[in-house]
């Protein structure tokens, strides 16, 4: 018997030189970053080339990732830099794929 393992994430992405950010939430943080790099879905992340993963947070829950991704789209925007800076301090552009299956085998 397989158990499906339901891991969803909240991220954020900045432009090249970090000037704007957007908040998101996705059950496969590979797919939606390829997604968001490729600019195949028109919107806000294509319109300003929104596609730099710099900090993300897992969630068991869907309940749970939804409302801390409202939470932090509330935020002010020194709030959201101070939340990155926690974690990366140098805004480096992290690789979904070791996210991915870091996430999968710390379990």
């Amino acid at each position: 018997m397989f158990i499906k393992i339901h891991i969803y994430y909240v991220y954020i992405l900045t432009t090249k030189y970090n000037k704007m950010l957007y908040v998101g939430v996705t059950n496969n943080i590979v797919r939606r970053l390829a997604e968001h790099k490729s600019g195949l879905n028109d919107g806000f992340t294509h319109k300003y080339n929104i596609n730099k993963l710099v900090y993300f947070e897992t969630y068991d829950y869907i309940n749970l990732a939804i409302a801390r991704e409202k939470q932090i789209k509330a935020y002010s925007r020194i709030k959201k830099d101070n939340l990155i800076n926690a974690k990366n301090p140098d805004w480096i552009e992290l690789d979904p794929h070791k996210l991915f299956y870091s996430t999968l085998h710390s379990e």
